[in-house]
C-alpha cells in the first residue's frame, strides 16, 4: 500500500534491491522468500522480537535522486504481487514526467505530493471512526489479521510481547488481544509458533507465580493449558483477558454479542497505542466498580472522579475520599471504607455554587438539595470543569414534577432497551386500569400493615424494644439525613445489623438496594406494565399461577385473594418486563416478602433490583448466578474450613444444601422472622453477607458434620439447625416453619438467636471483601457456564443418538463444529441478529441455528458428496430442503439428519435424497424456472396420469373428510386423530412427484461434479451416461403414453408435436435436436474443465477405450450435427436417437416427466454407480480435517504468492 513518505538513511541495512531506475528502488526483507541463510533468520528473528512492520511488510520502494543520501519509503506491501502493481505504476504514469524536472528537489517534492494525494484520494471511503486508533495500532491491527486470516469485522483490543511456554523452552513474540481471540505469534531463528483461542473456549484463567513459571498468566481449554509470562504489565494484561473471557461467557448465557460504545468521549490526548476498543473495555469496567458500589442502575455512566474533601456535619470534620461524577448522581466515597457513603441524584439538586477559597478551605463547591440539606467539598484539582460538566448534566434531567410529562413519553435513560414501551400519559392522567388502580389496599401499603390493622396493638416489652428501634432510626434521619442523600456511615450499619423495625423496612430496602432511583426514574410504569401483562398467557404465566398458593401459604397474608392478586401482578409484570428470566421458582418466595412490607410498586422494583443487579443471573432458566456463588461458597469453605470442606466433599453435601439459601437467601429454609433480619443486611451489604452466614451455619455444625457418615445425616443436622434459628424481639404473631413440622428427635434442639448467628459471622468471617468476591465469581463463572455447555452437548447427544447412525462421538464433534459456527455469526456478520438463532427457552437440540452460508461452509468441509465448484449449489439445496419451517436457519437435529443420510443411508436413502434435492423446494425458481413453467403447463391443461391420479387421491380423500364431518365426533377420534398426526410420517418412495427435464438435467450436472474426483471416475461417466439415456428414452416413452392415453380428449397433438414424431433425419435444421442438444449444453457447464469438445461414438471401440479421462466431456449443442447421428449412437450424457427428438426450440419438454422408481432401477443397471453409492464414508476423517482447520475463514495468505524471482518463469 502506499505510505505517506518518511526518511530512510541506510537503504540497504537489512533490505536487498531487487528492481531499480533512476527514481526508485523495490527492496525485499533479508530472510523472506527463499534462501535468506543464517542472516535471514537473525532479521526475521528481530522482526518480530522489535515488532517491526517488515515482518507483516517485507516489500517496499524507496525514492531516491542520483547525488543525495537520503531516501524517502513510499509503499509498502505484503506480497510481490502487490509491490509489483505499485511499482508498474510508477513507471507508468512518473518516469517520464520526472525526466522534465532539472532539480532533484523539485522531484523529490513533485513524487512526495502525489504519493500524499493519492493516499488522500484512498482514505476518501474509509469511515472516520477508524481513524481513532493511533497509526502504530492500526499496523498492529493489519499484521494480525494477516498473521492469523482474520477477517476484517475481528477488532484488536490490544497487544502485549511476552513469552510462550511450548514445552520448556519460552517463545519470546506478541500476544494479541481481539474481541474473540486470543492469539500468539513467535518466530525465532526459523522456529515459527502461531497459536489461537477462542474466548468461548477458555475454561480457566489464572495468574500465578511459581518457580517453573514465573509470574505467569494460564488459559485452560477443554484440552489444553497454555502459559504465558516475561510481561510488562501483567496485571493490565489480565486484567483486559478476564473483560474478554467475560465477554465471551456473555455470549454463551445469553447469546449477546459485544458491541462497541460508539458514544465513548474521545481523550483529550492522543494515547499512544491504546485503542478505542481499549478505552471502551476501560470506561466498562469502571462503570461496573462505580455501579456496584453505589448500586446505581445499570445503564449510569462514569463521566469522571476526582480526589476531594467532604464536611460531615455529624462529626465536624473533612473526611478525605473521592467525588464521581455520572449522568444522573454525584457521589462520594471516603478513603477509609465504611467512614462515610453519600449519593446525591441530580433530580434533587437545587442549588451548585462554589464558595471562597481559604487556606482552611481550598477550593471547595456547595451542594443544595429539595429537602433541605447542603453538602460541602473541598480541595477540588478542577473545580471549575467540574461545575460545567455538572452544570451540563443538570440541564438535562428533569425538574422534579414538572418533568413527569417528559419522562413519561421518552423512555429514561436508565431503562434497559429490553423494557416494553411504557404508554404516553399526560400530566395527571390516569390509564383506563383493569387491574392495578391507585386505589387498591396493595398499592399503598404493605400487606402486613393492611393485616395488622385488624390486631390490637401490643403493649409488651417486645413492642417497647420495636419503639426503641423506631426512635434510634429517627436519631439516626436526623443526623445524617432521610431518604437517598443520606450519609452512609459504619453507624448506619450498626442500626442494621441490630435489626430494622418493621415500619421502615420497606423504605429503608428500597433506600439501599437502590430501587428508590429506579422508581423515581420510572413514573407510572409498573401500572402500565400491568396492563399491558395480564390477560396474556405464556409458559411464565402458566408456572406463576402454579406457583402462587405455594408462597408462604403459612402466613395468613397470602391465604386470601389480596395477597395473591398482589403477587400474581407482580411477578407476572416482572416475566413481561424480562423475559429473558421471565419467572424462576424462588422468586415467589422473595417477592412474596417483599410484599410484606412494601406496596406493589415498591416490590416490583425492589425486585428488578434484586434479579438484576444484586443477584445476577440468578433467576434465569439455569440459576447460573446461584451455581456461580455456590462454586464460590465452595472455595471459600476450602480456605476457611479445609477439613470440614475434605470431609464435606467427599459426602457430596455443600452442591445440595447451598443452592436454597442462595436462590431464597434463606427465607425458605429458616423461620421467616429470622430470615428477614439477613434480607435486611443483604440489602445494605449485598451477597457478602450470605457467604458470611453460610460458613458461620458449617462453622456452628462443624464437629457433628465431620462426625457424619453420609449426605442424608449432615443435611437432617444443617436443617433442624437452621429450622431453629429464632428473633426473639420479633414483634409479629410467630409464623409457623413447614421445615420445623418435619425435624423429629426426643428432645428440642436448641435455639439459635438469629443476632448472635449474625454477629458471629461478622466477628469470623467478616473480612471478606466484595471485590474478592468478584475475582472470585469470574473464575466460578467460566466453570458454571462451560460445564453447562457440557451438559447441554451430552443432552443433545443423547436426544438424537437414536434417530442417527452417527456414534455418540462423532455426533459430541459434530455438535461443537455446528455451535462453533452459531457463535461466529454471533461476531462476524450474519443475515438474521443472534436472538433469532439463539432461543433459550428451546430444548437444547433447537437452541443453536445456523444460517445458509454457515451450512455452506460446513457442508463443503464434512459432506462425502465432494462436488468441486458445484458443492456450495449442492449445499444450498440441502439448506432449503432441510429447514421445514422456512425461517432460514436450521438446527442441529436438521444439520445431522442432512448429513446422516448422505453417510449412512443405503444406496436407495442416498438417491431419494440425491432426487429430492433437485425437486422443489431444493431447486428453486432461480435455478430452474422452465420447471415452473412446466409445472403451469402441466396444472393448466396438460396434468400427466399421475398427477391426475394425485388430484383424484386428494378430492376423494376431501369428500371423505366431509363424510366424516356429517358423524358426530367424541373426544377419542380426536385423540387417535392427534395421535396419528404426531407419528413419524415414513415416506414411501411412490409418494415422490415427478421429475421434469430440467429437474433432471441439473441431476445429471450434480452427478458428473460428483464424479469428477474420483478414483474410478471414467467407468463412472460411462455409467451415468448411460442412465441418462436410459431415463431420457423412458421420458419421452412416459409422455407418449400420458398424452395420447390420458388427455385425448382435452389436450389434441399440435404440429409440432406431430413434427415431433417424425424420423431424425428430418429434424437436421438444429430445432429437431434441441432435446439432446440440451442436455449436452447443461451436461457442458457442469464440467470442472473445459477441455475440447469430443464425441465418442460406439462404433469406434479402439478410440473409446484409448482416451483420456478429460475425453468423457460433454458435446455442446454448437459442435453436434445431427446428420452424423444414427439411433445407435452413444454419447458420454447426452442421448441419440428418435426418442430424442424436442418440439420447439432449446425449450425443456414440458411433457418429460421421470419418477424415482424409474430412476431407481436405471442406476441399479450399472455396476459402477451401485458400488459409488453403497460404498460406507468416515466422517471422522472429515472432522479431524475440520477441526484442524481454524474455525475461522483463512483469507489467503499471499506472503509467499509470487515469490520467485524475476528471472523464473
Amino acid at each position: 500500500m502506499w505510505i505517506t513518505p518518511e526518511e530512510v538513511l541506510l537503504a540497504n541495512a537489512l533490505w536487498v534491491s531487487e528492481r531499480a531506475n533512476p527514481y526508485f528502488i523495490l527492496q525485499r526483507r533479508k530472510g523472506h522468500g527463499r534462501g535468506g541463510g543464517i542472516t535471514g533468520l537473525l532479521v526475521g528473528t528481530l522482526d518480530v522480537v522489535l515488532d517491526s512492520s517488515a515482518r507483516v511488510a517485507p516489500y517496499r520502494i524507496l525514492h531516491q535522486t542520483g547525488e543525495s543520501q537520503i531516501f524517502w519509503n513510499i509503499a509498502c506491501g505484503s506480497s510481490r504481487k502487490e509491490i509489483t502493481k505499485h511499482w508498474e505504476w510508477l513507471e507508468t504514469n512518473l518516469l517520464q514526467t520526472l525526466s522534465i524536472f532539472d532539480s532533484d528537489v523539485d522531484i523529490t517534492t513533485f513524487v512526495k505530493g502525489k504519493i500524499q494525494g493519492i493516499i488522500a484520494e484512498e482514505n476518501k471511503g474509509i469511515r472516520p471512526q477508524e481513524d481513532e486508533d493511533p497509526g502504530k495500532f492500526r499496523e498492529a491491527e493489519l499484521k494480525m489479521r494477516k498473521l492469523f486470516g482474520m477477517p476484517e469485522e475481528e477488532k484488536l483490543v490490544n497487544y502485549y510481547p511476552c513469552s510462550y511456554w511450548k514445552g520448556r523452552v519460552p517463545r519470546q513474540g506478541w500476544i494479541y488481544l481481539s474481541v474473540n481471540h486470543l492469539c500468539f505469534y513467535s518466530f525465532l531463528l526459523g522456529k515459527e509458533v502461531s497459536l489461537v483461542v477462542q474466548w468461548t473456549d477458555v475454561t480457566q484463567l489464572d495468574k500465578n507465580a511459581t518457580l517453573v513459571f514465573p509470574e505467569s498468566i494460564r488459559v485452560s481449554t477443554r484440552g489444553t493449558e497454555h502459559f504465558f509470562s516475561m510481561f510488562l504489565n501483567i496485571n493490565e494484561t489480565f486484567k483486559l483477558m478476564e473483560q474478554l473471557a467475560n465477554i465471551a461467557m456473555r455470549q454463551l448465557l445469553d447469546n449477546e454479542s459485544f458491541a462497541a460504545d460508539r458514544s465513548l468521549p474521545k481523550p483529550c490526548k492522543t494515547l499512544k497505542n491504546v485503542s478505542a476498543l481499549k478505552r471502551d473495555l476501560d470506561a466498562r469496567a469502571k462503570n461496573e466498580r462505580y455501579r456496584a458500589l453505589f448500586r446505581l442502575t445499570q445503564d449510569e455512566r462514569l463521566d469522571g472522579h476526582t480526589d476531594c474533601t467532604l464536611w460531615t456535619p455529624f462529626a465536624k470534620m473533612h473526611v478525605v475520599g473521592q467525588m464521581f461524577v455520572s449522568n444522573n448522581y454525584i457521589c462520594f466515597a471516603s478513603r477509609e471504607e465504611d467512614l462515610c457513603q453519600l449519593i446525591i441524584p441530580l433530580r434533587e439538586v437545587t442549588i451548585v455554587e462554589k464558595a471562597d477559597s481559604s487556606s482552611v478551605l481550598p477550593s471547595p463547591l456547595s451542594i443544595s438539595t429539595k429537602n433541605k440539606m447542603t453538602f460541602l467539598f473541598a480541595n477540588l484539582k478542577d473545580r471549575d470543569f467540574l461545575v460545567q460538566r455538572i452544570s451540563d448534566f443538570l440541564q438535562r434531567t428533569p425538574d422534579g414534577p414538572c418533568g413527569l410529562i417528559a419522562q413519561s413519553e421518552n423512555s429514561s435513560p436508565s431503562t434497559p432497551p429490553s423494557l416494553p414501551p411504557s404508554p404516553t400519559l399526560g400530566a395527571g392522567e390516569i390509564p383506563q386500569n383493569q387491574h392495578y388502580t391507585p386505589n387498591l389496599p396493595t398499592a399503598k401499603h404493605g400487606l402486613l400493615h393492611i393485616y395488622q390493622q385488624d390486631f390490637p396493638e401490643e403493649l409488651g416489652p417486645k413492642a417497647t424494644r420495636e419503639k426503641m428501634k423506631e426512635e434510634s432510626w429517627n436519631i439516626h434521619f436526623f443526623e445524617f439525613g432521610r431518604g437517598v442523600c443520606m450519609y452512609r456511615t459504619s453507624k448506619t450499619r450498626e442500626l442494621v445489623l441490630n435489626g430494622i423495625p418493621e415500619s421502615l423496612r420497606g423504605e429503608l430496602w428500597l433506600l439501599f438496594s437502590g430501587a428508590q432511583n429506579e422508581m423515581a426514574a420510572h413514573p407510572g410504569y409498573y401500572a402500565s406494565l400491568v396492563e399491558q401483562a395480564m390477560g396474556k398467557c405464556t409458559l411464565a404465566t402458566e408456572e406463576i399461577e402454579r406457583d402462587l398458593h405455594r408462597s408462604m401459604p403459612e402466613h395468613h397474608a397470602f391465604q386470601n385473594e389480596m395477597g395473591i392478586a398482589a403477587l400474581r401482578r407482580v411477578l407476572t409484570a416482572y416475566a413481561y418486563r424480562n423475559p429473558g428470566i421471565g419467572y424462576c421458582q424462588a422468586m415467589n418466595i422473595v417477592t412474596s416478602v417483599l410484599l410484606l412490607y412494601c406496596n406493589e410498586e415498591e416490590a416490583f422494583w425492589l425486585l428488578v433490583a434484586l434479579c438484576e443487579q444484586m443477584l445476577p443471573d440468578y433467576y434465569n432458566t439455569r440459576v447460573v448466578g446461584a451455581l456461580v456463588d455456590q462454586g464460590v461458597f465452595e472455595e471459600l469453605t476450602r480456605e476457611v474450613l479445609p477439613l470440614l470442606y475434605e470431609h464435606m466433599q467427599d459426602l457430596g453435601v455443600i452442591s445440595t444444601i447451598s443452592l436454597s439459601w442462595f436462590l431464597t437467601l434463606f427465607l425458605s429454609v429458616m423461620p421467616f422472622d429470622s430470615a428477614v433480619l439477613l434480607v435486611d443486611c443483604f440489602f445494605y451489604e449485598g451477597i457478602k453477607v450470605i457467604f458470611q452466614v453460610s460458613l458461620a451455619v458449617l462453622y456452628a455444625n462443624m464437629d457433628q458434620l465431620l462426625a457424619c457418615s453420609d449426605e442424608g445425616e449432615a443435611m437432617t443436622i444443617l436443617g433442624r439447625y437452621l429450622d431453629n434459628v429464632v428473633n426473639k424481639q420479633t414483634v409479629s404473631s410467630p409464623i409457623p416453619h413447614l421445615h420445623a413440622l418435619l425435624t423429629s428427635g426426643n428432645s428440642p434442639p436448641p435455639e439459635i438467636d438469629v443476632f448472635e448467628l449474625i454477629k458471629a459471622s461478622y466477628e469470623k468471617f467478616g473480612s471478606l471483601r466484595a471485590d474478592v468476591i468478584e475475582q472470585m465469581r469470574f473464575k466460578q463463572r467460566l466453570k458454571v457456564i462451560q460445564s453447562l455447555e457440557d451438559t447441554a452437548k451430552r443432552s443433545v447427544v443423547r436426544a438424537i443418538m437414536t434417530e442417527s447412525a452417527f456414534s455418540i462421538e462423532d455426533l459430541e464433534e459434530l455438535y461443537v463444529l455446528f455451535k462453533a459456527k452459531h457463535i461466529m455469526s454471533c461476531y462476524w456478520g450474519a443475515s438474521s441478529t443472534p436472538a433469532e438463532r439463539h432461543d433459550p427457552s428451546l430444548p437444547y437440540l433447537e437452541q443453536y441455528r445456523i444460517d445458509c452460508g454457515q451450512f455452506v461452509q460446513l457442508f463443503s468441509a464434512l459432506a462425502p458428496w465432494s462436488c468441486g465448484l458445484h458443492s456450495n449449489t449442492l449445499a444450498s439445496r440441502l439448506f432449503r430442503l432441510l429447514d421445514q419451517n422456512k425461517d432460514s436457519l436450521i438446527n442441529f437435529k436438521e444439520f445431522v439428519t442432512g448429513l446422516s443420510g448422505m453417510y449412512h443411508g443405503d444406496m436407495t436413502e442416498k438417491l431419494k435424497l440425491l432426487y429430492k434435492l433437485h425437486l422443489p423446494p431444493a431447486l428453486c425458481p432461480e435455478e430452474a424456472e422452465s420447471a415452473l413453467e412446466a409445472t403451469q403447463f402441466f396444472t393448466d391443461d396438460d396434468t400427466p396420469q399421475g398427477e391426475e391420479q394425485k388430484e383424484g387421491g386428494e378430492g376423494a380423500t376431501g369428500d371423505t373428510d366431509e363424510k366424516k364431518e356429517e358423524k358426530p365426533k367424541d373426544y377419542k377420534y380426536y385423540l387417535r386423530m392427534w395421535a396419528k398426526e404426531r407419528e413419524p410420517k415414513k415416506e414411501n418412495i411412490k409418494d415422490l412427484p415427478r421429475m421434469n427435464q430440467e429437474q433432471f438435467i441439473e441431476m445429471c450436472k450434480t452427478l458428473y461434479n460428483m464424479f469428477s474426483e474420483d478414483p474410478m471416475e471414467q467407468e463412472l461417466y460411462h455409467g451415468i451416461a448411460t442412465v441418462a439415456s436410459l431415463l431420457l428414452r423412458i421420458g419421452e416413452v412416459g409422455k407418449k403414453f400420458t398424452n395420447n392415453g390420458g388427455k385425448k380428449s382435452e389436450a389434441q397433438p399440435s404440429s409440432a408435436e406431430e413434427t415431433s414424431l417424425q424420423p431424425d433425419k428430418e429434424d437436421s435444421s438444429g430445432e429437431g435436436g434441441s432435446g439432446q442438444s440440451l442436455v449436452c449444453k447443461a451436461l457442458a457447464e457442469a464440467q470442472l474443465e473445459t477441455p475440447p469438445p469430443t464425441v465418442v461414438s460406439s462404433s469406434e471401440p479402439d478410440a473409446e477405450d484409448d482416451t483420456s479421462v478429460s475425453s468423457y466431456s460433454v458435446v455442446s449443442a454448437g459442435s453436434l450435427m445431427c446428420d452424423d447421428i444414427g439411433d445407435d449412437t452413444v454419447l458420454i450424457g447426452c442421448v441419440g436417437g428418435e426418442g430424442a427428438v424436442r418440439r420447439r426450440g432449446s425449450a425443456p419438454d414440458a411433457d418429460w416427466s421421470i419418477t424415482f422408481e424409474q430412476v431407481l432401477a436405471s442406476f441399479l443397471t450399472e455396476s459402477s454407480l451401485v458400488d459409488y453409492f453403497e460404498k460406507k464414508h468416515d466422517i471422522e476423517s472429515k472432522i479431524m480435517t475440520c477441526k484442524s482447520l481454524r474455525a475461522v475463514e483463512r483469507q489467503i495468505s499471499s506472503s509467499s504468492d509470487h515469490d520467485c524471482t524475476p528471472s523464473v518463469h
